[in-house]
């Protein structure tokens, strides 16, 4: 039989409260793809680090919204129509992957048309800085025992 790990989901707690390893990959995730971004600035003159501010503020927005609405309208949506205010208990957790990806497509093209840039410049731009928050997205699912495999 394999064995798998028991990790807590929580880092510490404080009156049964308190930070998630899932929360902090993302957030590690966010750091790491934003540090990428000002790298990659740095080398495109179409670029600048107000900018890259900007596309993160767009992109975490994005893809935290996107998460939590895809999760509520696939998974729980019945929970949903029962009382409308359960998108806004994130303490219940629940995030999906598509409802993310669909959220920051939604962001970043918003960015695009308010920054009158190229949709494909964008998504050139940040490209690269996918498989980042896809890593760390894996790891904060593989300590909340999802995922395995």
């Amino acid at each position: 039989m394999m064995q798998l790990p028991v990790i807590s989901p929580y880092i510490f707690t404080i009156g049964g409260i308190g930070p998630t390893w899932y929360g902090l990959m993302y957030v590690i995730g966010f750091i790491l793809g934003y540090l990428l971004a000002k790298i990659r600035a740095r080398r495109l003159p179409d670029w600048d680090q107000q900018q890259v501010s900007d596309l993160l503020t767009y992109a975490i927005f994005g893809v935290i919204l996107g998460g939590r609405i895809g999760f509520v309208m696939f998974y729980q949506f019945d929970r949903f129509i029962d009382n409308p205010l359960f998108l806004f208990k994130i303490t219940e957790g629940g995030m999906s992957f598509h409802g993310g990806l669909l959220g920051v497509i939604f962001a970043l093209w918003l960015f695009a048309r308010r920054r009158q840039k190229s949709w494909l410049a964008v998504g050139d731009f940040v490209a690269p800085l996918f498989p980042i928050g896809l890593f760390f997205g894996r790891i904060g699912n593989f300590i909340n025992a999802e995922l395995w495999g």
